[in-house]
């Protein structure tokens, strides 16, 4: 396994290579993906008035979601690693129309200080399991939580609850140039908060109390668009670079490839039928 330092680099990388598969298919994310993080937004129940940080917001619409709920009256901040999704989000929720709404560029593992800290309250879709020092983390998090403060997040759990999720590596893998180094072991990648017990112990490492994981399913309903389906699932995904960088037959053959090993998931006429194992992780900073 690389150290930290070398997997804080290769993430880096990673995510200025993959953010604008991102901001192209951020509206298709945020409808889709929704499931992914309706149950820890309701296991938050973030109320009117309070403050929330949004860690690994992504192109913005989590964030918003979060800045509905807490109202006028409310803050959000929506952190992210990837400094071209985090202009995107602005973008997509300028403040002018989004007054609650902000949102930063900045490494979670690392930054010192937030806009608007201590928040009330703290919420993660899918982006902890992505952390090169998971208790560096989470501790930070913890650290920008008022006393009392509650943390809700998903993750994936093993690739046996998210069958799906490897499918579209394995069809464009063929078809474009090399990809970037995938996750071994305990490496940041969809799987690395596979054990339970392992998330455990990261959360209560970083000083939160309450810690809570607890597992979750649910079903992503995605039309019935093999092509469109193929490419957002490519281009969001580790061969998303690599994708976008190849010719355009290499390309459709990416897309053929997945949307075949995608049709275990298909019913015709009626769309995909994506099944998600997640845990649910919440807490409680002292």
């Amino acid at each position: 396994m690389a150290d930290i330092a070398g997997l804080r680099a290769r993430g880096s990388a990673f995510w200025t290579q993959a953010a604008p598969g991102w901001i192209r298919h951020a509206d298709r994310q945020d409808d889709l993906g929704h499931p992914l993080g309706a149950v820890a937004l309701t296991r938050l129940n973030p109320r009117p008035g309070e403050h929330v940080l949004d860690v690994g917001c992504g192109c913005g619409g989590t964030t918003a979601e979060l800045a509905a709920a807490v109202g006028p009256t409310g803050a959000v901040l929506g952190v992210d690693l990837a400094e071209s999704m985090v202009a995107a989000a602005s973008t997509r929720f300028p403040p002018d129309h989004h007054p609650v709404l902000r949102f930063a560029a900045a490494d979670v593992e690392t930054v010192e200080d937030l806009p608007g800290a201590p928040f009330d309250a703290a919420y993660s879709r899918m982006a902890l399991m992505l952390l090169a020092d998971p208790v560096a983390g989470c501790a930070n998090i913890r650290r920008m939580l008022r006393p009392g403060g509650r943390l809700a997040a998903t993750v994936f759990r093993d690739g046996r609850a998210n069958s799906w999720l490897p499918l579209a590596v394995l069809g464009a893998a063929p078809h474009v140039a090399a990809l970037p180094p995938l996750p071994v072991g305990d490496e940041p990648g969809p799987f690395a908060f596979a054990d339970p017990a392992r998330v455990g112990r990261i959360l209560t490492a970083s000083g939160f109390d309450a810690v809570v994981v607890e597992p979750h399913d649910v079903v992503m309903a995605v039309p019935d668009e093999p092509d469109t389906v193929a490419e957002w699932l490519i281009e969001i995904g580790p061969a998303g670079a690599a994708y976008r960088a190849a010719p355009p037959p290499q390309q459709a053959a990416a897309r053929v490839a997945t949307a075949g090993l995608l049709a275990r998931f298909r019913q015709p006429q009626s769309g995909y039928r994506l099944p998600a194992g997640l845990w649910l992780i919440t807490a409680t900073a002292p």
